[in-house]
């Protein structure tokens, strides 16, 4: 069969010929029609995610869209390995596997899945966000902060507070359902930009934020808590879910912030919620795509192309589709 393939760790993937899997006990054996380029494919596929396995040579591609021999119109997560969705057939335990709505596109379905479970799960199974409370946004503008913009409204938050780097772009969430954007700059501790981002948070945590979903750590988190300590008052707890780093993986956190508030700091992703929560919140995006009007932009593109796609950071997902 043809896939995408990874030899070694860390190598960009090449389109070529890979032993199809075979029917197991347990198993679906998938004919897979659309899968998505996420950062998790990326950072297993390279070894460095925590929740790569290391076996090589494989198949790339965590989940995806695909019909299995009964005729079932699936998505599915987690291929066996060295098996990966990204290849024209793959093999999924049977529990991993969940069947789509009729009026959900395979592309749209593809695209959806990761970054919205990333935030359904922090917002529903993580913080347990109730309808009228404040969620800050930490990212939105990514693929994932747009779609934890929309999903927090679709849930009931009376004020979406989004963060990112890029004024336009926050502009653009605005129109998702964003009420306050607040861009920064932020060049070191000291600088004019990170003072004028602390001091906008300073005054919306004053005026009460009940949920913060973190996409960037680094050292926009950093001035998040710190911001959290200095202005929420009254020991009103603060639930911060990190969830991804894309501004990397450490923070510098003096253990005086915690002290001085009721900051609840938690991770949201694999491991930290169980698997069958993760599919759960997974098809619960997948019913709310229409109710909920969910935007997401896609570029879809040949799985042949897979070589000169692979490092695509434009703000649209990159579906891949077979054939």
């Amino acid at each position: 069969m043809k896939a995408a393939i990874v030899e070694v760790a860390g190598q960009t993937p090449r389109y070529g010929d890979f032993v199809a899997p075979q029917s197991a006990g347990g198993r679906e054996l998938i004919v897979v029609r659309a899968a998505a380029l996420t950062h998790l494919t990326k950072g297993r596929a390279s070894g460095a995610h925590y929740s790569a396995d290391g076996a090589f040579p494989a198949v790339v591609g965590v989940d995806g869209v695909g019909e299995t021999q009964d005729g079932r119109r699936v998505y599915f997560v987690l291929p066996e390995a060295p098996y990966g969705a990204m290849a024209e057939v793959t093999r999924v335990r049977s529990k991993q596997c969940i069947v789509l709505p009729d009026g959900l596109d395979d592309v749209t379905a593809a695209a959806v899945a990761n970054p919205g479970m990333s935030a359904w799960a922090a917002l529903a199974e993580r913080a347990q966000v109730k309808a009228g409370e404040t969620v800050l946004i930490n990212g939105a503008t990514g693929i994932a902060g747009r779609l934890a913009v929309q999903i927090a409204k679709y849930m009931g938050a009376a004020k979406v507070i989004a963060t990112g780097r890029d004024g336009v772009a926050l502009e653009e969430v605005r129109a998702l359902g964003a009420d306050v954007m607040i861009p920064f700059r932020i060049e070191g501790s000291g600088s004019e930009g990170a003072k004028a981002f602390e001091a906008a948070l300073i005054e919306q945590f004053a005026a009460g934020v009940n949920v913060v979903v973190d996409y960037l750590w680094g050292k926009s988190a950093e001035t998040i808590m710190m911001a959290i300590a200095t202005g929420v008052e009254d020991a009103k707890p603060v639930r911060f879910i990190h969830v991804g780093g894309a501004s990397g993986d450490d923070v510098q956190l003096p253990g005086a912030a915690l002290r001085s508030s009721s900051i609840v700091l938690m991770g949201s992703g694999l491991k930290s919620v169980p698997m069958e929560r993760l599919l759960a919140a997974i098809g619960s995006v997948f019913e709310a795509v229409g109710p909920a009007k969910l935007r997401i932009a896609t570029k879809v593109v040949p799985l042949a192309d897979v070589e000169k796609t692979w490092e695509y950071e434009g703000k649209a997902r990159v579906v891949f589709v077979m054939g």
